[in-house]
């Protein structure tokens, strides 16, 4: 972590743009003294805040290539290299993962993935749809209700431990979101989300989505997606799975069965750009039913149409802006030039280094590990109050050499101590 103050980068630079053109040196040179000592090192093997953000050479020639091809993918006319790679990128990756076919487009049906900008994005998307889907419904029902009434009517629910982002996707959505009270293991339950469902229709809400989350951001934990996904699928309630994080583990089969039940979900959603060595930003979503995103996105004015519409998709439809990168490029480079492989190893290294970890904390009687090591975190703290805690991550912090977040779950503050980095080593 740098060691600098607010506001310290404005005297390093001129008050105005130069009027003349610099050389290049001058440029470079500025990059060291103006940029790189106010840089927080995520890359730095003893960065271990938040989850990881993923760096790899081949991610960054592809998104060079990707800067100097230079187009805007909104429409498979706009460049259609653009949106096929993608299409089938997107289909490579869910094979990897273990995805039920029906996501994927080679299934033959309007399935399918698309590339985000953040799960963030992912969510709100998801949530759209739901949203789409449901008032098509419920006006079919109730010919006589406007949208208005339907949309004050309508409530979705999530793990009280879902990221903030959930919660946010509410707000931006314009619907009421509830955070339900996860069980011992702070996982959502089937049986919570049901009692919460029934009690919303009596007194006259219409549930309308849910957020399942594997591997939360406080301490990698996984909701009950099996007994979630029974639920929703009895109510008609749109399931989301949020793995932005954890999602990347998935390509290890060992550790699929932490996503059993995901065939009853409507979207699925995780970021290669954490943990699978692509540049930001690459977030994977793949949808079931894409109709209920592309009805409530379009907007069709001629300059945007052209002649193959319909054959291949659109992806401005799938998403909140109408601009893309070529970021299908980052995943073919980082797939072909690691092999699925190496990817594993990657992962199951990084899990491996957090079981270290673990062990020494617990090989020590002044700590104690806050909640189960399954992936790349160790949520830990020293025994006894809050208050030493915090003394102990403002003192590791303060140094300024490893850089921690902390976290609070029911009033325990604990550490957060996640495998962040590519160079990490036991030693």
């Amino acid at each position: 972590v740098p060691s600098v103050k607010p506001g310290y980068l404005r005297p390093l630079v001129p008050e105005q743009a130069p009027q003349q053109p610099e050389p290049w040196t001058a440029v470079m040179a500025d990059i060291e003294r103006v940029v790189m000592s106010g840089v927080t090192h995520w890359h730095s093997p003893r960065f271990h805040a938040y989850f990881p953000t993923a760096n790899s050479y081949p991610a960054i020639v592809a998104d060079m290539l990707s800067g100097a091809i230079a187009c805007i993918g909104f429409t498979w006319i706009a460049s259609p290299a653009c949106t096929e790679l993608e299409v089938v990128m997107l289909d490579w990756l869910g094979q990897m993962l273990g995805l039920p076919e029906e996501f994927l487009a080679r299934s033959g049906g309007e399935a399918g993935g698309v590339i985000q900008g953040t799960a963030s994005e992912a969510t709100l998307v998801a949530l759209l749809g739901a949203k789409a889907r449901t008032i098509q419904r419920v006006k079919e029902q109730h010919p006589e209700w406007t949208e208005n009434d339907i949309l004050s009517k309508l409530v979705g629910y999530c793990n009280k431990q879902a990221h903030s982002s959930v919660e946010r996707a509410g707000l931006l959505g314009g619907v009421k979101l509830r955070s339900l009270q996860p069980d011992g293991k702070r996982r959502l339950r089937g049986d919570t989300l049901r009692e919460a469902i029934d009690e919303d229709v009596r007194n006259g809400l219409i549930p309308f989505y849910a957020v399942a989350t594997l591997g939360t951001t406080s301490s990698c934990t996984f909701d009950a997606l099996d007994e979630i996904g029974d639920v929703c699928s009895s109510r008609d309630v749109w399931l989301h799975v949020d793995a932005a994080y954890a999602g990347s583990a998935f390509i290890c089969p060992e550790y699929r069965y932490l996503m059993k039940g995901v065939e009853k979900a409507d979207s699925f959603n995780f970021n290669p750009h954490k943990w699978m060595l692509v540049n930001f930003d690459c977030s994977a979503m793949w949808l079931k039913q894409p109709r209920w995103v592309v009805d409530a996105f379009n907007v069709d004015p001629l300059y945007l149409k052209h002649d193959q519409q319909g054959s291949a998709p659109d992806y401005r439809h799938w998403q909140i802006p109408l601009g893309r990168r070529f970021r299908a490029l980052k995943l073919w480079f980082v797939l072909r030039l690691y092999g699925v492989e190496n990817l594993q190893k990657h992962i199951r290294k990084h899990i491996a280094l957090a079981h270290l970890f673990e062990r020494l904390c617990a090989s020590d009687e002044r700590f104690e590990i806050f909640e189960e090591v399954t992936m790349g975190l160790v949520c830990f703290r020293l025994k006894g109050e809050n208050d030493i805690n915090e003394e102990l991550l403002r003192r590791i912090n303060g140094r300024g050499k490893i850089h921690l977040v902390p976290s609070k779950i029911d009033d325990v503050y604990f550490l957060r101590l996640a495998i962040c980095s590519r160079f990490s080593e036991e030693s």
